[in-house]
């Protein structure tokens, strides 16, 4: 999970610190800004502990193509919003400013899914607590782009998809939250990717704009963010079915996970149940 304060550690549940020069987020390096994970090396759903050795990665069922293709297909693409300044964000257009979206998130660009559109204005969504959380944004203080890519989790069959331009790319098995510390459901987007902070985290590991809902300050960081990274030495858990297994963040088998390494932050991440 994702910290919030400005020395933290990558855990299983989410992300540990992450220095300026995207060195190490697992042992708590000093940074200009650090990153909190949920996800402990080596815990399990009863918490921290050694990390277990790693097992011989199960044969994956992985579909590609339209065969696990849901009856409604997600959009083609989706509008980013890049954050060009720190910018006052409105509850609507017209009314006061309730608060600032930062131009960076833990020393990365924000780069916003659009959700609406009025003239001179658009509404994103937000990284920041609480999930779900959206605001208005004048347009002159963003740059758009888009995406065509689009990730779903769905935690009843423990899978992960990804659609590019709406046509199903792959589905996969994932380790998802145990049933005490559920990946929490709701509609959010990658914000950025970081470095393995280590053995078992895979090629990358990859923030969400999602929070622990039953976590609030992992190990002490103020924050407690969902990321999507490797297994942690739980192959075999994981297999070809899937499984509950983490506190909240979601695991895949560093095949399926290097699959993900072309999609941009502000990427939609829909967690469904």
């Amino acid at each position: 999970m994702f910290r919030g304060t400005t020395r933290t550690a990558l855990a299983k549940r989410g992300i540990r610190a992450s220095q300026a020069k995207v060195v190490g987020l697992l042992a708590a390096v000093t940074i200009a800004v650090s990153v909190g994970w949920l996800l402990a090396p080596g815990g399990g759903p009863s918490g921290p502990k050694a990390r277990p050795p790693r097992a011989a990665p199960a044969r994956l069922a992985v579909r590609h193509g339209p065969t696990a293709t849901p009856s409604a297909a997600p959009p083609a693409t989706t509008t980013l919003a890049t954050v060009l300044r720190s910018t006052p964000s409105y509850a609507s257009p017209g009314q006061p400013a309730k608060d600032t979206v930062p131009v960076n998130w833990y020393g990365r660009p924000s780069v916003l899914p659009v959700i609406g559109t009025k003239p001179g204005w658009v509404r994103v969504r937000l990284a920041q607590r609480p999930n779900g959380a959206t605001a208005w944004l004048p347009d002159r203080d963003v740059k758009l782009g888009s995406t065509p890519y689009r990730i779903v989790v769905h935690t009843a069959t423990m899978h992960v998809a990804l659609y590019k331009y709406g046509q199903l790319v792959f589905s996969a098995p994932a380790g998802v939250g145990t049933v005490d510390d559920p990946t929490p459901p709701g509609e959010y987007f990658v914000a950025f990717d970081e470095p393995p902070p280590g053995p078992g985290y895979g090629p990358f590991v990859m923030v969400t704009s999602a929070h622990s809902q039953t976590i609030s300050d992992w190990e002490g960081s103020g924050d407690a963010v969902i990321g999507i990274h490797g297994p942690l030495g739980m192959d075999a858990a994981i297999g070809t079915a899937g499984a509950r297994i983490s506190h909240g963040c979601i695991r895949l088998h560093d095949q399926v996970l290097e699959k993900l390494t072309a999609v941009p932050p502000g990427t939609p991440i829909d967690v469904v149940s």
